[in-house]
């Protein structure tokens, strides 16, 4: 069973923006914790943003932050993650993650979600 879609990967320039989106499936409660992680090769995977399920609470990766926006419309079931202002280092796989409570944690870690999908490839050139 599919649960969560990520698309609108793609190659940029640095300094060029993307906009991701993480869709869910009918199934899924629209008011759960999501969360966007990357993990470029050979390194670890890490939370770079996420939002409680009233949008009532987001979190940021210090790195990105400022230069990325995670928003999410619960009527489509889905979540955004806009990026702008683009850096060669945040060229990585990017996976949207849901756990099932609207609350997110301080700090997000991949054993803290248990839904993945399936992620979308961000390539940024210098």
């Amino acid at each position: 069973q599919v649960r969560l879609v990520e698309s609108g990967g793609g190659s940029v320039q640095a300094g060029g923006s993307l906009r991701l989106s993480c869709a869910a499936s009918r199934s899924t409660d629209s008011r759960n914790c999501v969360a966007w992680f990357r993990q470029a090769p050979g390194k670890e995977r890490e939370g770079v943003a996420a939002t409680a399920g009233g949008g009532f609470s987001t979190y940021y990766l210090d790195s990105v932050m400022g230069r990325f926006t995670i928003s999410r419309d619960n009527t489509k079931k889905t979540v955004y993650l806009q990026m702008s202002s683009l850096k060669p280092e945040d060229a990585a796989m990017y996976y949207c993650a849901e756990r099932d409570t609207p609350f997110c944690p301080a700090r997000p870690r991949e054993a803290d979600f248990a839904y993945w999908g399936q992620g979308t490839q961000v390539t940024v050139s210098s």
